[in-house]
């Protein structure tokens, strides 16, 4: 038997961010994960402050995004590969109403920050912009498949990663430990996205009053090339366009509540385009398209924790559409809350629905 401080279950972002803060922090682990790609790997990699469809700030910005660069370039660093970079987000305006709206809201102490208050003339003939546009800083462009996969490769170098679908059979939970084929741990920690749903410890699938706790939603992506349009910074309209270089863009997202099947569908591709359509005046040629399940939650915080059967077992899960923002400081937290007994945020807390 080998022992380790954590055993990790899942490589998605939340994966990554707990593996690196246990980096961080001197600990030793192991990971284990299928490298199937999830909802990371499709995700738009766009890290916003702000809720640019309501013009008021994402929960908890400030603090999350202290944490983001110094987190990531440390990531960065480690496995000799850029993941992130500045990057400006730009809102198109449809009316006279909603310039005012986002001056004022430009004012608030919470927003100023992020918020450009100057109403920004549009200068590229490819876009359609009829009433100007907003200007986002303290954007943050994460490349989220080249550091998956980036990550991995330095697991496997380092002999962290045992490949494989974790089976459930195979944990034994002796008194205040876990072991796992070959491997013992203080801790595990379940951090599979959407799979948490098929989890047989994960007990909070409905909620005390009846309703389901763990929404999940799908979302798709169209990869798009135009060499005429020349964005270099975020869009967003009826949907959000990412340039990713080359004249190739990320345009969505989807979501669908209904549909948890995987691959690529016709309908949201046919969705996305005729939004994209409202956005630019250009030719353009769609070339890829993808897809992947968020874990969504009913009130859309995360869920961090362990449950009073099985102490030994934590989850870091329900992450949403702000994973990639939230993850670093999230495994922060949780990571303090189980060597120091920090409390975590009552919000955030798994228990707040057993």
């Amino acid at each position: 038997m080998k022992h380790v401080d954590y055993i990790i279950v899942g490589l998605g972002i939340a994966g990554v961010c707990f593996a690196e803060t246990l980096l961080l922090q001197g600990k030793s682990f192991m990971v284990v994960e299928d490298g199937k790609e999830g909802a990371t790997i499709a995700s738009g990699g766009v890290l916003n402050p702000t809720v640019l469809k309501r013009f008021t700030a994402a929960w908890n910005a400030s603090q999350f995004f202290e944490k983001v660069f110094p987190f990531y370039n440390a990531i960065s660093k480690r496995i000799h590969f850029n993941v992130s970079s500045p990057i400006q987000i730009h809102r198109i305006f449809n009316s006279i109403e909603e310039q005012n709206n986002w001056v004022v809201a430009s004012d608030k102490k919470e927003l100023s920050p992020f918020l450009n208050a100057e109403i920004q003339k549009n200068k590229n003939t490819s876009i359609i912009v009829p009433f100007g546009l907003g200007s986002v800083n303290e954007g943050v462009l994460l490349n989220p498949s080249g550091l998956i996969k980036a990550y991995r490769a330095y697991l496997q170098e380092h002999d962290l990663l045992v490949s494989e679908t974790f089976q459930y059979h195979k944990l034994e939970l002796p008194e205040a430990s876990v072991s796992y084929k070959g491997y013992t741990a203080k801790q595990l920690v379940f951090c599979q996205g959407a799979k948490v749903r098929d989890n047989l410890y994960f007990k909070v699938s409905v909620s005390p009053e009846g309703s389901k706790v763990f929404v999940g939603n799908k979302g798709e992506y169209v990869i798009f090339k135009a060499p005429q349009l020349q964005l270099t910074d975020v869009l967003k309209g009826p949907v959000m366009i990412i340039p990713l270089g080359n004249d190739l863009y990320k345009v969505g997202a989807s979501y669908e509540r209904d549909d948890f099947s995987e691959g690529i569908t016709r309908d949201a591709r046919e969705e996305i385009i005729s939004k994209l359509k409202k956005m630019i005046s250009c030719n353009f040629e769609v070339v890829h398209q993808v897809s992947g399940i968020r874990p969504t939650v009913k009130d859309r915080k995360p869920l961090l924790g362990n449950f009073l059967e099985n102490p030994q077992l934590y989850f870091l899960n329900g992450l949403g559409t702000r994973g990639l923002s939230m993850a670093p400081l999230l495994s922060e937290w949780l990571f303090q809350h189980i060597e120091n007994n920090v409390a975590l945020p009552s919000e955030v807390n798994i228990k707040r629905f057993a």
